[in-house]
């Protein structure tokens, strides 16, 4: 009579020994504290506003409020190799627009050299000295109103991923 152990008892047997082992790692799943790099395209109205093609993917810890939200939460789950593609809505992005956002300075507060165009990004010191980008929204006679929404506020965000590698 012959006695066969089951294949997952036969290598623990071998565990520690010279030969190689045959148990192949299980894969591990993007979940909270896991490092994660992934690949992606970004586009945004059929536009491509950012790929990582051609850098280091970007890298980034799970949970820790890294990347946006939205992004983050369709994440979880995939492990290296996988690919898809994620719409994110604003709200789970950079934020619906917020109309307070917007403000109106006089032209004089600006340096004498300054020509505001609208569409330009533009640092404002804000009263501790921190720097804060606005966008130059529009230019009237005697003033500038500035927006400071993130210039992605509003938008919907498409990315398409490929995980290279969770630790």
């Amino acid at each position: 009579m012959r006695f066969v152990l089951p294949v997952c008892l036969a290598l623990l047997a071998f565990t520690g020994s010279t030969y190689p082992t045959l148990v192949q790692a299980q894969e591990i799943k993007i979940e909270d504290g896991r490092t994660v790099k992934f690949d992606y395209k970004l586009t945004i109205d059929g536009q491509v506003v950012e790929s990582s093609e051609g850098k280091e993917p970007l890298e980034y810890e799970h949970g820790a409020g890294a990347i946006i939200p939205g992004l983050e939460k369709k994440l979880a789950g995939m492990i290296a190799g996988d690919e898809r593609t994620v719409i994110v809505a604003a709200k789970d992005a950079y934020g619906e627009i917020n109309e307070e956002a917007y403000r109106e300075v006089e032209k004089s507060k600006f340096p004498a050299d300054f020509t505001p165009e609208p569409g330009m990004i533009i640092e404002i010191r804000n009263p501790d000295g921190g720097a804060v980008p606005a966008i130059v929204w529009e230019v009237k006679e005697n003033t500038v109103v500035l927006n400071f929404n993130h210039p992605l506020a509003g938008k919907t965000l498409q990315f398409d991923v490929k995980i290279v590698s969770v630790q």
